[in-house]
């Protein structure tokens, strides 16, 4: 016992920063005072917090987001289950929390978190949106999945937007602009930026409508949402919890994972370098992480392993929720340095070979039988692995969770109204910009091209109808007394003449 008291506080006590866990477990008893902390230098690391159903993720999630906010730091967190409005009132005592309190050695406090509520979809709150061109094409083709000849067309086309000064702004303009591509505009386009393949251009509009179909109308749009507005802090330097409510998104997981993408490039743009900094500048929580890689193109895969790696410089700490590791490509699984698993159920063989590998995964250690443990851990258990401020893993913890001081159970709709009512994001991206765009710009290019058409028809048309002018009476006279008519008419009134004064007309016939 005393070797491992003196392992786990010496791996667990750190120079700088920290946020509280729990508890040590040994034997399946609790350690008084034993805590397990991270220290908050590296959770721009990344991190995992996985388990079965109903082993306690989400109290692990509420936890992590409140020492977080203590601590001053803002997080982002993915709300797909809507469990986690609750932070944002105060907790209740019960016999639980107080067991947990004496065994941790902690003063347990009743308190509700600075929250705000944002949407991309239907349900109430702060609309987070972002233009087309904000996106960019290396952006939304690997949403749309195109080909890297469809890119290339793609490409072109936001060049020639941005050249003609043609905004971006929703998937109306970017339907608009592939539509011009290959009717209207298809010449000068050719003629300025060099062939359009008109199939490549039809397939992308085909993936821009199937993205429409899950809601993306939504996502693009203005005013642009600005990721700066996540890092606030309320009047006691608490650190403000950003509520992404996505409980209507599960069954569009090509949307989610274009929100996703979209988010962390815009972060990975905007924030700045904070090098070796102290504690995260903001911390990104992806619950049911399963949805963002299911059905994710192996080049959308690749541009999020990219983000991932070179998001942790600018101060960045992502961390994925899922009920396996499993869910999460061993390319980024890789490079997740904090660790929370809860229990895991093995009811198939797959199962059993799953956690086998799963507790090779993890720190060896001589106080626990880790396959063991990961099936037989208690509701609010984690077997918890961190880095320590040298980048080096911490000894393996069996974890008592400690209790959420934040209530429990979910907020009312009313007392989710209340919130938004003094949102200060509401009131600044709730009200929806329809700015003159790519899509009226482009029907007024085709308007007044047609136009031009129809009147140079218009008067080639009247030229070919013009009436002949009537001939003056000069030349009609001369025309008339040359006709063979005229001549006729003359001779007989030259002869009816000498025949009154009995001259003869007729010639003689000889004989």
């Amino acid at each position: 016992m005393p070797d491992f008291q003196n392992s786990i506080a010496t791996s667990y006590t750190f120079k700088g920063a920290s946020v509280l866990l729990g508890g040590a477990i040994h034997d399946l008893n609790p350690i008084e005072g034993l805590q397990i902390r991270v220290p908050l230098k590296t959770l721009n690391r990344h991190g995992l917090i996985a388990g079965a159903t109903g082993t306690g993720k989400t109290k692990s999630l509420q936890v992590l987001l409140e020492e977080l906010s203590l601590a001053g730091v803002p997080s982002l967190v993915m709300d797909i289950k809507g469990d986690l409005s609750g932070i944002g009132a105060p907790g209740t005592r019960n016999p639980i929390v107080t067991r947990r309190e004496a065994s941790i050695q902690m003063q347990w406090k009743e308190m509700g978190f600075p929250v705000e509520f944002l949407t991309i979809s239907e349900e109430p709150g702060a609309r987070i949106r972002s233009t087309v061109s904000e996106f960019g094409p290396v952006i939304m083709g690997k949403i749309l999945n195109l080909n890297d000849t469809q890119e290339g067309v793609l490409g072109m086309l936001f060049k020639f937007a941005d050249d003609h000064k043609l905004p971006l702004l929703n998937l109306e303009d970017l339907k608009s602009l592939l539509r011009y591509s290959v009717e209207d505009g298809k010449a000068d386009i050719q003629k300025e930026y060099g062939l359009v393949s008109s199939p490549s251009v039809h397939s992308i509009l085909r993936n821009v409508t199937a993205l429409e179909q899950q809601g993306a109308q939504r996502l693009f749009g203005e005013p642009s949402f600005d990721v700066m507005d996540l890092c606030a802090t309320d009047r006691y330097g608490h650190g403000m919890v950003n509520i992404i409510r996505l409980t209507d998104i599960q069954s569009k997981p090509q949307l989610f994972s274009a929100f996703m993408l979209s988010l962390l490039a815009e972060v990975f743009e905007v924030f700045p370098e904070a090098g070796d900094s102290v504690a995260p500048k903001l911390m990104i929580f992806i619950d049911e992480a399963h949805l963002l890689f299911r059905e994710a193109s192996k080049d959308l895969l690749n541009q999020i392993d990219i983000i991932i790696k070179l998001i942790r410089s600018k101060g960045i700490g992502i961390i994925f929720i899922t009920q396996t590791p499993d869910d999460i490509p061993e390319n980024i699984l890789g490079q997740l340095g904090f660790k929370l698993q809860h229990a895991l159920r093995a009811f198939t063989a797959k199962d059993r070979k799953a956690i086998n590998l799963l507790a090779d995964n993890f720190p060896e250690t001589s106080f626990y039988d880790t396959k063991k443990l990961l099936t037989e851990m208690g509701i609010g258990e984690a077997l918890v692995t961190v880095l320590n401020e040298k980048g080096m893993p911490t000894e393996l913890a069996h974890t008592l969770m400690r209790p959420p001081f934040s209530r429990m159970d979910v907020l009312t709709d009313q007392e989710i109204s209340n919130i938004l009512g003094f949102s200060r994001l509401c009131s600044k991206y709730n009200q929806e910009l329809d700015r003159h765009s790519a899509h009226e710009m482009l029907m007024e290019r085709i308007n007044e091209a047609t136009a031009e058409k129809e009147l140079t028809q218009t008067g080639k048309n009247s030229k070919m109808k013009r009436p002949v002018p009537p001939p003056s009476a000069d030349v009609s006279f001369e025309k008339i007394m040359k006709s063979p008519l005229a001549n006729t008419i003359a001779r007989e009134l030259t002869r009816g003449i000498l025949g009154v004064f009995g001259i003869s007309t007729s010639r003689r016939r000889r004989r």
